[in-house]
């Protein structure tokens, strides 16, 4: 590959990687179910959500980290480099999981339909310390100029190839979730 001058080098964390299959992640918005912590049990898979500590020098050196719905969120670890991934509605979301107005762990938050009229536009999340919302797809605060850093995700079958969600938010058998830190334009 030829050196461009019009385009940047690519920033090192910026790799896609695995987060699971998308089966272990239960649709926190179905059957009126909104929290993001559903249960704490041995396994940390059986939440409605993970946390990932994913180094920006190295995605590779990611670790899991186990969210319980009892933990005391104020005691709660820095949470610098952690991605918070969830699936609302259907939708598989990818968020910092610092919140950007109060630094709360935004596993606690608890996730809604935007909506005008009755409309869905889009969807967001609670942070629980002081009410502030974020839209899961721009990182929009309703208030103020805080803005949540949001990652991309893709779905993807066992060969690698990228996967769509069907009707209704099935996911085909075998589909891993896959997560990166969006790359920075400009």
């Amino acid at each position: 590959m030829s050196w461009n001058p019009f385009r940047a080098p690519a920033k090192s964390g910026g790799d896609w990687f695995p987060v699971g299959p998308a089966t272990s992640f239960p649709d926190v918005g179905h059957d009126g179910a909104v929290s993001l912590p559903q249960s704490c049990g041995s396994e940390p898979n059986r939440t409605g959500c993970k946390v990932f500590h994913v180094p920006k020098e190295d995605s590779k050196q990611r670790t899991e980290i186990a969210v319980c719905p009892d933990d005391d969120p104020d005691a709660a670890p820095d949470m610098t480099d952690q991605v918070l991934v969830f699936r609302f509605r259907g939708k598989f979301h990818a968020i910092d999981h610092q919140c950007p107005h109060s630094s709360y762990p935004l596993s606690k938050g608890i996730p809604f339909d935007i909506e005008d009229f009755g409309i869905v536009l889009s969807a967001g999340l609670t942070c629980p310390k002081h009410g502030w919302s974020f839209d899961l797809f721009s990182g929009r605060s309703d208030r103020g100029a805080y803005k949540l850093k949001v990652w991309e995700t893709q779905l993807r079958d066992g060969a690698g190839g990228v996967v769509s969600v069907l009707e209704g938010g099935d996911v085909p058998e075998g589909t891993e979730v896959w997560v990166r830190r969006k790359p920075r334009l400009g």
